[in-house]
């Protein structure tokens, strides 16, 4: 029978492998470092395998250790999600569910679900993080979150998808731009260089240049934001012209400034909102429920 490595070999490694320091990875682990080094030799005779390099100065993860520290990370959240399958089983809708939102989403979205889903569940607590696709996606395989919601199309290989809806892009731009001409904006050509984009790692950056079937990812002079506000800032400025989800749209974005926005000419390019889970979560009832509060409460306000 093959020997296969505990958790508590596992959590050894991933913790040399993020402090890449025994004494801080003792610490973290709360034993003491000679036991934390006998775990991991434990851990690399069983394999065969050499995953740690250290001398009197230097610690440093072996290419093997890398790919042991990927896998030992999956693990160690299915197991965590076996273990939570286990007191949620027959309390479903209950405790707290930690909920990512990427920023272009969170502002828009979660003002409107959470009241809906306190009302309807009280017994479950959602503690929120706003953050990055990138970020989301990954704390989400390493049992730091349990959903996210992120726009899509985005990479979610291995994890759970439920695309819930559209939302449409506009082009927003100041009252008298060309580019607002017409009852709706044909694209691309009206906005040739002269889009601002947002900062790279925001996945708005990446649908805007889709949508305008723009290849490059430079914004004009080197111009880009830091989020959707500045973005509408430096519209409001004259520096430029952008596209902004319907959602931001009607959730007021534009508000106090001198900006317009208009729908792009049908078929109009859209992100699609999604919200995502690992495959093995233990929460998938609430997982369900949260979709489809988000489903409904966004037909609502469509046909408000």
């Amino acid at each position: 029978m093959i020997a296969l490595p505990s958790m508590r070999q596992l959590r050894y490694l991933l913790a040399v492998g993020q402090y890449l320091n025994f004494t801080k990875a003792a610490e973290h682990c709360f034993v003491s470092q000679s036991t934390l080094s006998a775990g991991l030799k434990e851990l690399e005779d069983s394999l065969g395998v050499q995953l740690i390099e250290r001398d009197r100065q230097n610690v440093s993860v072996t290419p093997v250790g890398f790919e042991m520290i990927h896998r030992a990370k999956q693990l160690l959240a299915s197991a965590e999600d076996m273990v939570e399958y286990a007191k949620t089983a027959s309390q479903a809708m209950t405790g707290t569910i930690r909920l990512g939102a990427i920023p272009t989403i969170a502002p828009f979205v979660l003002p409107q679900i959470l009241p809906e889903i306190r009302e309807r569940y009280p017994e479950l607590k959602i503690a929120l993080r706003e953050d990055l696709s990138a970020n989301l996606v990954q704390k989400i395989h390493e049992h730091q979150l349990d959903f996210a919601i992120i726009a899509l199309p985005y990479e979610t290989e291995g994890l759970l998808v439920k695309e819930l809806y559209g939302d449409e892009f506009w082009l927003a731009a100041q009252p008298h731009d060309p580019a607002l001409a017409g009852k709706t904006v044909t694209v691309p050509a009206k906005m040739a260089g002269r889009l601002l984009l947002l900062e790279e790692g925001h996945c708005l950056r990446e649908h805007s240049l889709r949508a305008c079937r723009r290849s490059e990812t430079a914004s004009i002079e080197g111009l880009e934001a830091t989020s959707l506000l500045t973005l509408v800032q430096m519209v409001d400025s004259g520096l430029g012209i952008a596209l902004l989800p319907e959602m931001a749209i009607k959730g007021g974005i534009l508000k106090n400034t001198h900006l317009l926005a208009k729908p792009l000419d049908a078929p109009a390019p859209k992100r699609g909102i999604a919200l995502i889970a690992r495959q093995t979560t233990s929460r998938i009832d609430e997982f369900m429920a949260i979709a489809k509060v988000m489903t409904e409460v966004h037909q609502t306000s469509q046909s408000a």
